[in-house]
Order: C-alpha cells, then structure tokens, then sequence
C-alpha cells in the first residue's frame, strides 16, 4: 500500500511541474537547460522553492531527476535536423547575446548540469556530441528567426 500511496505523490508533483513550470516553457533544449539549472553543480541536488513549500525534498528530487532524464533522452530521440531548430529556438531567447552563447559553449562545452546524473556514459558522450556539432552549425549561419504569430 506504501508504494501506491508513493506513486500518488509523485504523480501529482510530476503533473504540477510539468503543468505549470514546464509547459510555460518552449522547446525540450530550453526545459532541459531550465531543469539543469535547478540541480547545484557540488551536491546534485535540484532546488525548486515553490514545489519544496508544497511537497516534501524526497519526492521533489524524484519529480526533477525523473524530468530532467526524460527530456534528456526525448531531445536523444530527436532527428538531428529537429533538434538544432529546437536549439536555435532556444539560443534565439537570448536576444543580441546569441553569438556570444554560440562562442562560449563550443569554447567551454555546455553547462555540465545539461547531462542528468545516472545517465549511462555513452549517452551522455552520444549527447554532447550531437550539441556540440549542432553549435558548429549555429554557428556556421545566423539564426533564421521564426515569424511573429
């Protein structure tokens, strides 16, 4: 019976992150580097004050691992052509800074809290392979803003 009532909990966190935080974000490169930014490089753990004052630490930290490993591998099942219109959707957010974005990371690599822990090394190695030949081709051209709705 613990079990089911476990499962109830994290439901319900899943469907209110997903529902309210992450839903308000476009593109998986941009809820991935959102939810890597949540997890603190030293410890591993994610901070997400709204869902730590409603929920408790064990099950927030089940919701955003769980997340942050699901788009991980959504954006891995991608076709490449998708996924570099997803990260220039997500660059683009940056405004004037989008070049200097495209500089950094091809000089420094990504953010490392990018990569979920737990993840087996050749999907990580697989990962940043495919951003790192995407931010070639970011920044081979400009960006192609999408028009106005």
């Amino acid at each position: 019976m613990e079990s089911l009532n476990e499962f109830r909990r994290s439901r319900r966190v899943i469907e209110d992150f997903t529902s309210r935080t992450l839903a308000a974000i476009s593109g998986d490169f941009a809820k991935l580097c959102y939810v890597g930014s949540l997890r603190e490089p030293a410890t591993g753990r994610y901070r997400h004050d709204g869902l730590i004052e409603i929920y408790s630490d064990d099950a927030v930290q089940r919701t955003l691992s769980h997340c942050h490993a699901e788009l991980f591998a959504r954006i891995l099942e991608t076709p490449l052509s998708e996924q570099e219109s997803d990260l220039r959707d997500c660059l683009s957010f940056a405004g004037d800074a989008f070049w200097q974005m495209v500089g950094t990371w091809r000089a420094k690599g990504p953010l490392p809290a990018i990569c979920p822990d737990g993840m087996p090394g050749y999907l990580s190695d697989l990962f940043l392979s495919n951003l790192q030949a995407l931010m070639e081709v970011c920044s081979g051209e400009p960006a192609i803003a999408a028009p106005a709705a």
